[in-house]
C-alpha cells in the first residue's frame, strides 16, 4: 500500500491508500477523486488521466516510456518535466507519499 495525495486544481486534497500493483489512475478512479477522467480505462489511449508530479517526486517516479510521451501531446497544458499519465504509474511501496496535482481540465 502507498498513500497517494491527489491535489485538485482548486487546492482540495485527497489522501488515498492505494494497493501496490494498481495504478495511480485506478487509485483515483476507485476512490472518486474528481478531475482524473480516465476515459480509456488505463490503456494509454487518451490523455484524460494527466497530472503534474509534485517537484519532489519527479526523480523518484519511474520514467515515462515513448507511448506515454506520445499521448501527453494530447493533454492540456503539459509540463515537459512534471506531466505524467496516471495510468502509466504503477503503485509500489516506494511511491508512499506521492503527491500529484490535477490540471484545470482534461482533454
Amino acid at each position: 500500500m502507498a498513500l497517494i495525495t491527489y491535489v485538485e486544481f482548486n487546492g482540495t486534497r485527497h489522501d488515498v491508500q492505494v494497493k501496490s500493483g494498481k495504478t495511480v489512475m485506478e487509485g483515483a478512479r476507485d476512490n472518486g477523486v474528481p478531475g482524473i477522467d480516465a476515459d480509456c480505462g488505463g490503456a494509454c489511449a487518451c490523455s484524460t488521466c494527466h497530472v503534474y508530479l509534485d517537484p519532489a517526486w519527479v526523480e523518484r517516479v519511474p520514467k515515462k516510456d515513448a507511448m506515454e510521451e506520445d499521448m501527453l501531446d494530447f493533454a492540456y497544458q503539459t509540463d515537459p518535466v512534471r506531466s505524467r499519465l496516471t495510468c502509466q504509474i504503477k503503485v509500489t511501496e516506494a511511491l508512499d507519499g506521492l503527491v500529484v496535482h490535477i490540471p484545470e481540465k482534461q482533454i
